[in-house]
């Protein structure tokens, strides 16, 4: 049986008008984190944005840490840096699968 894309948290369902109706936060604001890179939601083929499961987490998220203070800019710069550190984990992770076990 095929997957649905209801079923697939990166497939780009919502609109921006539902994803700041389901937010509650302004259209504009959407539209500013595209336009700082914070959160880049694909495009229909009318050029018109379309959010996934996994975008309206991260737009969550960044609305938390605007409403905190932090700056765009900002919060682009602690979303890079916190990819690096999951990165970092996972080759680390996977490096420490390559070594003999330690003795105690």
């Amino acid at each position: 049986m095929a997957r649905l894309p209801i079923d697939d948290h990166n497939a780009p369902l919502y609109s921006l008008g539902q994803v700041a109706d389901m937010l509650e936060v302004q259209q504009a604001f959407l539209r500013r984190l595209d336009e700082f890179e914070v959160v880049r939601p694909r495009r229909s083929s009318g050029g018109q944005r379309r959010y996934s499961r996994a975008d309206i987490t991260r737009v969550q998220y960044v609305a938390e840490l605007s409403d905190e203070g932090m700056t765009l800019i900002a919060i682009r710069r602690i979303l890079e840096l916190e990819q690096e550190v999951k990165a970092l984990k996972k080759e680390l992770e996977a490096t420490r699968r390559l070594l003999p076990p330690a003795d105690h």
